[in-house]
């Protein structure tokens, strides 16, 4: 069905690889017609709690393919310049997520299901930008990881201007981006950039044990208001937040998913909760 990914539903995770190896899984635009479609199958699917992205050998995304940014530098065509903004264009998206949401690839915050990078290898450019879009980073010990820009006369793109000080700090962010330095997992982790190191070649069987066990203990319901929240929240007063937040407390209290959690906790039994498609 794809040319330059894979989907795999494994166990109660969708497993999306990026299967370009010999390029390192950079990007082409039509991998990113299927990296989409993909993801928006995973998301429907009432068998999968959470999504996995990874990447096949042993990079997990070295950006765009040069191929294709060589083309555009090339030519220097201002329709090549259109076609490029074309491709990572606003996109309606999720609504309830508010207008902010759904240019390029931030679309991946707006999936209701959790989104974990199992980063196995180098991870630079836009590679790195979807990484840091997903909720969580999974980093092998071997992992490495580059902003790039700076090194190709190009800016801060597909959102990392946004994200990236929001994870590690305005001045941290700078610094990668200004220097394009390579940094390795022990680090990345110690910044904030990854949330787990794994021995090598364990990335993705570390994510896929972190969604068995939402599978297991959570409702997906409430994985998915979460989600919500810590995103419009980030761009909300507390007030507003607080406000929010009572209604959904509301709401979640009068939620069958509140009953099942209540007894399974008296009866000292694994809660069974109902799944959902979005």
């Amino acid at each position: 069905m794809y040319q330059s990914i894979t989907l795999a539903t494994v166990g109660a995770a969708a497993v999306l690889t990026l299967n370009r190896p010999d390029s390192l899984n950079a990007f082409t635009y039509p991998m990113m017609d299927e990296f989409r479609h993909a993801l928006a199958a995973a998301e429907q699917n009432p068998a999968v709690t959470g999504i996995i992205i990874t990447g096949a050998g042993r990079g997990f995304c070295a950006g765009m393919d040069m191929n294709a940014l060589g083309t555009l530098s090339a030519t220097g065509e201002e329709e090549d310049a259109a076609s490029l903004k074309e491709k990572f264009r606003a996109d309606p998206g999720d609504k309830s997520m508010g207008d902010d949401y759904g240019s390029g690839f931030t679309y991946l915050m707006t999936i209701r299901k959790p989104v974990i990078a199992a980063v196995n290898g180098a991870c630079a450019g836009l590679g790195l930008s979807i990484a840091l879009l997903c909720d969580m980073r999974f980093a092998a010990a071997g992992a490495k990881f580059v902003t790039s820009f700076s090194q190709r006369g190009l800016v801060a793109e597909h959102g990392q201007s946004w994200i990236l000080p929001r994870i590690v700090g305005p001045s941290r962010a700078l610094d990668l981006l200004w220097s394009s330095r390579r940094v390795l997992a022990d680090e990345a982790l110690s910044l904030g950039l990854v949330d787990r190191v794994c021995d090598d070649g364990a990335s993705l069987k570390d994510a896929l044990a972190y969604v068995e066990q939402l599978a297991a203990s959570t409702a997906p319901v409430s994985l998915q208001v979460m989600k919500k929240q810590i995103y419009r929240h980030m761009n909300m007063s507390l007030g507003e937040a607080m406000a929010e937040s009572n209604e959904l407390m509301a709401a979640s209290l009068v939620r069958d998913d509140f009953k099942e959690g209540v007894a399974s906790f008296m009866e000292k039994r694994p809660p069974k909760f109902a799944p959902v498609s979005t």
